[in-house]
């Protein structure tokens, strides 16, 4: 569920996988997203994974 949400709306998707709390992983996800959203997407699915 969190990786669908990591690719349609990713800063929700790391708020999942960090339980709510808003970490430093959510703000440079909302920032590359607002900037353009495929990078925010790309880092989303990297944290939902546990990649980055």
């Amino acid at each position: 569920m969190a990786i669908i949400f990591a690719i349609l709306i990713p800063p929700v998707g790391v708020l999942i996988k960090e339980k709510g709390q808003v970490t430093n992983k959510f703000w440079i996800s909302l920032l590359l997203t607002l900037l353009f959203w495929l990078p925010g997407a790309i880092y989303s699915v990297l944290v939902v994974t546990g990649n980055a």
